[in-house]
């Protein structure tokens, strides 16, 4: 297990969904990635995303502008 950060902010919907999904896809399972971003919608989307593909949520925190959401990634 290993940790990992994906800055996804300044980008709108879809983008930090699909940079998630780009970065998971790069790891393993059990990995840990914490993703910020700045698109509100980000709280509710990554999470949706994270159901639909068997990834954990871990914690979602939010930081004035900033969205920061912290995945555990599942088996592919």
């Amino acid at each position: 297990m290993s940790q990992h950060s994906l800055d996804a902010r300044h980008t709108l919907c879809p983008m930090p969904v699909i940079k998630t999904q780009d970065k998971v896809n790069s790891l393993s399972a059990g990995d840990i990635l914490q993703v910020t971003c700045t698109d509100p919608g980000a709280l509710n989307d990554i999470p949706a995303w994270c159901r639909i593909n068997g990834h954990r949520v871990v914690d979602t925190q939010e930081h004035k502008e900033e969205v920061i959401i912290i995945i555990e990634v599942a088996d592919a």
